[in-house]
């Protein structure tokens, strides 16, 4: 079964990824913030991570850097989803390893066809 991390410091959009990324079939689990997310990728690395930019502790671009690294950190498709809209921030999100980008606020829709665009939907 394939699996997403959902990794933002909001609770409400946690809620919110996690039932559109669950009726799409994933198996879901969430994290607050980098710290928990990247020990969770050390037990588990998931298919796929919807990654907040802006988290304390650790924002979405270090986690996904300190990702990358890992053993099999270059296996999950990360789509980062976010508030910032600057395209610097793309820039350096795509350049640091990211797959996609989602501004917030987003719906099933978004999620779905950028899922679809980086193979994580089948047919």
């Amino acid at each position: 079964m394939k699996t997403c991390l959902i990794v933002d410091d909001s609770k409400i959009v946690r809620r919110m990824a996690r039932r559109i990324v669950g009726e799409m079939g994933f198996e879901v689990s969430e994290a607050e913030d980098g710290d928990m997310a990247l020990a969770m990728c050390r037990q588990s690395m998931p298919t796929s991570i919807l990654l907040d930019w802006n988290m304390p502790n650790m924002t979405g671009l270090e986690f996904l850097k300190l990702l990358r690294k890992e053993k099999k950190g270059d296996a999950p498709k990360v789509i980062f989803c976010t508030i910032e809209n600057d395209v610097s921030y793309i820039k350096k999100a795509l350049r640091a390893g990211a797959d996609e980008y989602i501004m917030k606020p987003f719906d099933s829709d978004i999620i779905r066809t950028k899922f679809d665009q980086v193979g994580l939907i089948d047919g």
